[in-house]
């Protein structure tokens, strides 16, 4: 192509540019969804930027169902926590203390996705469910962040906790982050106009009486 066609192409080129129609771009912080992550994430009392991270790109405005959101990353994590721990025991073998306290920590986290499996039976399919059954929710999540304190607790080794720390720092900070969530749940439903009474009584399962154990 010779250098007269070149300037003509170009010359086009500027034009439609410059005559084109400037994009607007909204800026997300001022859109629906930014204000209910932000009704949501405000009431953690430390750092809320993983829970903002963690919902800004789910697609919801539902605060209910943003919630929900928060918790399946908390428990995705926690399965990914457990994968881990199994993945560094090769390396400790030689050590039977760390081989201990990383399949403490790894039968821990399994009990933790078993209360996160009573979490969800409680939490159920709608808001009435999840209200009725507020306690035992709150109950749940902190159990989930009892066994990981305790996996952390069992580890006397420095580097050993280092390591075991930021393998499941993301799943234990999600559910300190989801506890926040639950237990600020009032503030929550103010905020969104969700007039839902949140049941304080614990609603789980108990088992029998003594009585019914003997004939």
């Amino acid at each position: 192509m010779n250098t007269p066609i070149k300037l003509v192409f170009l010359f086009l080129f500027v034009a439609a540019t410059a005559t084109a129609a400037p994009v607007k771009r909204t800026n997300y912080l001022f859109t629906p969804h930014a204000k209910a992550v932000a009704g949501i994430c405000t009431v953690i009392p430390t750092n809320t930027s993983l829970c903002c991270k963690t919902l800004k790109h789910v697609p919801t405005n539902d605060p209910i169902e943003l919630i929900r959101a928060l918790v399946v990353a908390a428990e995705t994590s926690v399965k990914q926590s457990v994968t881990f721990l199994s993945g560094i025991k090769p390396k400790h073998k030689s050590d039977a203390t760390a081989t201990a306290v990383v399949n403490s920590c790894e039968k821990n986290l399994n009990y933790a996705l078993e209360d996160f499996a009573d979490f969800w039976k409680a939490t159920g399919k709608d808001v009435t469910t999840l209200a009725h059954n507020y306690f035992t929710c709150k109950k749940e999540l902190m159990s989930i962040m009892g066994y990981h304190s305790t996996c952390l607790d069992d580890i006397e080794d420095k580097n050993l906790l280092k390591e075991v720390e930021i393998g499941i720092g993301l799943g234990k900070n999600l559910t300190s982050d989801s506890f926040d969530v639950f237990n600020n749940l009032n503030t929550i439903f103010k905020t969104f106009g969700i007039k839902v009474k949140l049941n304080e009584e614990d609603t789980s399962p108990r088992p029998p009486p003594l009585s019914d154990y003997y004939y």
